[in-house]
């Protein structure tokens, strides 16, 4: 594999490119569950209070704006993986094998399998720079 002129400078933006990542995933994660258990943009009614989904609207917002803001980044993102996984299983395939069920663009769970691959990479890198978790941890 050969290298071009431009792969040192596009590698020293590596580390920036991958904190943009986790805040927008983030941000937009906490949105998802703001959306949920707030009702904002949407015309669907909230979940009742205790119930599996707004446990997981709730892990959706606070785990959206940890995993933003990069403070305990990686079991937040570790919890915000699991669930997206279960809710994968539980509400987009629901275990039907009939008529391809099981795949992503059929049963409509594209962006949940995304979530869930994405915030188990970002459990297993950490924070990075521009985060809170990287802050804390030089002070010490």
């Amino acid at each position: 594999m050969t290298m071009t002129r431009l792969d040192p400078q596009l590698e020293r933006l590596t580390p920036f490119a991958y904190a943009l990542l986790r805040i927008v995933a983030g941000v937009l994660f906490f949105f998802h569950g703001a959306q949920k258990l707030f009702g904002w943009v949407t015309t669907k009614a909230s979940p009742e209070v205790g119930s599996q989904l707004w446990f997981g609207g709730l892990i959706e917002v606070v785990g959206g704006a940890l995993i933003a803001l990069g403070l305990f980044t990686r079991p937040a993102a570790l919890i915000a993986s699991g669930t997206m996984a279960v809710a994968y299983f539980q509400f987009h395939w629901k275990l039907v094998f009939a008529d391809w069920h099981f795949l992503p663009i059929v049963n409509r769970g594209e962006l949940a399998v995304v979530y869930c691959f994405l915030f188990l990479y970002i459990a297993l890198r950490g924070a990075g720079p521009w985060s809170l978790d990287l802050r804390f941890l030089r002070r010490r």
